[in-house]
């Protein structure tokens, strides 16, 4: 016979029951988001301020002619006697070709000329005999014609062979490579024993007289430098480990973008400044001061929806909202605010990036809003 069972006491269902009630509805109801942070933001006040830009470009100091030395015939380079960096004079032999065909061709030239000469003398003498016969009558008018004919063949072959002599001499002199002006030589492209055709650079000569220092641009800063072409020394040029500045002018600027940078190059004029070639300069543009102009630190700017946007705040809601400004440039650690804020407004400088529209801020510290001036100083 079984046993009964032992009665549970009503007060242990009775908590079992609860338990169950609670559970049930703790999993019915719904979790609450926790509040959004009031962040702290530091701001500046905006106010009327003067700006001007100051571009800065690294450039190199280069002659204003630089020549690519080549000879104007083919032929084996048999010596050179220019080496990098050496100082030339005009008329100075640079390097030399092996002459001995052209000199062949030279004297095979002389000698149609000898035989071209030969011949017109023969047909001189014999016109002026034939014209003696047609005056006594011995021959008629058409022989006298076809020997005065052929005294004029025999001139045209007479010049034709002086100029091919002439032309055969300058070849075997061009197998001389000569410097036409006196200069430094910055390249060398071709060794003896090599063979070269007509024309191939061999020596690269950077002429003596004006520099030039030449740097590039980008597409955003063409116009502002094709504007200063022929206005004076608007540039200033200052030699890397050297204070000491010079006055230069926009001469030239490139019509195309390089292939490779999408750069604009510029030269710029330093005349007969006492630099060196290949000497690394940079090169200052001032532009002149702007009066009214709006200026914020560079922290306070952000990208919003694709474009450029501070954020204003709020002293009475203590919210933020964004707004676009447009850019004009960068004074030291500051931008240049052309448009899209107005004296008074109050722009957040710091925290930017973790804001949203319409979104809860205090003030960092104990501090209010500043001026413009007086964050710059902290």
């Amino acid at each position: 016979m079984r046993p009964f069972p032992t009665p549970r006491p009503l007060a242990s269902s009775l908590g079992l029951a609860a338990l169950c009630v609670a559970a049930l509805l703790a999993g019915c109801s719904r979790n609450e988001a926790a509040p959004e942070p009031v962040r702290a933001v530091r701001t500046v006040v905006v106010g009327s301020d003067t700006a001007g830009a100051t571009f800065e470009f690294a450039a190199e100091v280069r002659a204003r002619t630089e020549s690519r030395l080549g000879f104007r015939v083919g032929g084996k380079l048999v010596r050179r006697s220019a080496d990098l960096g050496d100082a030339v004079k005009a008329g100075q032999v640079l390097a030399q070709l092996d002459p001995q065909d052209l000199r062949l061709g030279q004297d095979a030239a002389r000698a149609s000329l000898s035989a071209a000469q030969a011949n017109h003398e023969q047909a001189a003498a014999d016109f002026k005999r034939f014209k003696e016969l047609r005056e006594q009558g011995f021959i008629s008018s058409a022989e006298l014609e076809r020997r005065e004919t052929a005294l004029k063949a025999a001139k045209a072959t007479l010049d034709q062979a002086q100029a091919q002599a002439s032309v055969q001499g300058n070849q075997t002199a061009y197998s001389a490579l000569v410097a036409d002006a006196s200069g430094v030589i910055t390249g060398v492209e071709a060794e003896p024993g090599q063979v070269v055709a007509a024309g191939t650079p061999v020596l690269r000569l950077a002429h003596d007289g004006p520099r030039d220092v030449v740097f590039s641009v980008p597409e955003d800063k063409l116009q502002l430098l094709r504007g200063l072409e022929g206005k004076g020394d608007r540039l200033k040029v200052k030699l890397w480990g050297s204070n000491e500045q010079w006055p230069a002018s926009v001469r030239e600027v490139a019509a195309a973008a390089d292939p490779v940078t999408r750069t604009f190059l510029v030269k710029a004029d330093i005349g007969r400044a006492a630099v060196k070639l290949g000497q690394t300069a940079s090169i200052t543009l001032d532009l002149p001061k702007t009066n009214g102009v709006n200026k914020l630190p560079l922290s306070a700017l952000m990208e919003y929806e694709g474009k450029t946007a501070v954020w204003l705040l709020d002293k009475e809601s203590m919210t933020v909202k964004p707004q676009v400004v447009q850019v004009a440039g960068a004074e030291a650690n500051s931008a240049v605010i052309s448009s899209g804020l107005k004296p008074g407004q109050v722009v957040v400088t710091a925290g930017v990036h973790v804001l949203t529209p319409g979104q809860k801020v205090k003030f960092y510290g104990a501090a209010a809003a500043t001026p413009v001036a007086a964050a710059a100083s902290r």
